[in-house]
């Protein structure tokens, strides 16, 4: 095969690899049609599952866990970084993980390896409005909706898909569906809400069990 042949063939594989693999954009709304942020996407295809590594953590920063809601696959490892002056005690007591941070500053020692699809609601001990969640789910392709309500996915392969949907306020379990995925495909889908306030740091003053 001369040099030039290699060449074409070599671009006619780039060309098949990338219209194999698809941009798709979904948006969550709330009942009201309003964009709905800290909504979890998932596109599970059970037949083609793979594991993709990335940096994963829930920081505690000005007596908050963030981000509120954060979403990882099986066998993630996630740290949980003390940002603040005060100790925090990191705890879940969800069935898809149990485990305890006593208290601690900085880092701990060893990160938490979420090894089980499903919901963890975390808390500290010492901070009870402290909350946070973290989905963990069983595909690679699994984002959180930003405040636009948008999650956008690049490289999956075009194909059929479960799609999960998750929110910590819904109204219902979460919803799943069958969907058909293409390349430059915009999705959109509403969850049905009770709206609350996120848990945040108290005012000054609140009670000195709150102040760093």
């Amino acid at each position: 095969m001369t040099t030039l042949a290699r060449f074409f063939s070599a671009c006619l594989l780039l060309c098949c690899s990338l219209g194999s693999a698809a941009a798709v954009q979904i948006t969550v709304t709330d009942q009201q049609g309003q964009p709905l942020e800290d909504a979890v996407v998932e596109l599970l295809d059970p037949a083609n599952l793979q594991f993709a590594q990335k940096k994963a953590e829930v920081k505690q920063q000005d007596l908050t866990f963030i981000p509120f809601v954060s979403a990882y696959q099986t066998g993630t490892s996630v740290d949980f970084p003390n940002l603040d002056k005060t100790r925090h005690h990191v705890y879940s007591f969800s069935p898809a993980k149990v485990f305890e941070l006593k208290l601690y500053a900085n880092k701990p020692e060893a990160p938490v390896v979420v090894d089980q699809a499903g919901i963890i609601a975390l808390g500290c001990n010492i901070h009870d409005y402290m909350q946070a969640y973290i989905y963990v789910g069983d595909s690679p392709f699994l984002q959180v909706t930003d405040d636009k309500g948008q999650a956008n996915f690049t490289g999956v392969p075009d194909g059929n898909y479960q799609l999960k949907l998750w929110h910590p306020w819904q109204n219902a379990d979460w919803v799943t569906q069958q969907v058909q995925i293409q390349d430059g495909q915009l999705m959109n889908y509403q969850l049905a809400i009770t709206a609350q306030e996120k848990p945040k740091k108290p005012k000054k003053g609140f009670g000195a069990s709150y102040t760093p």
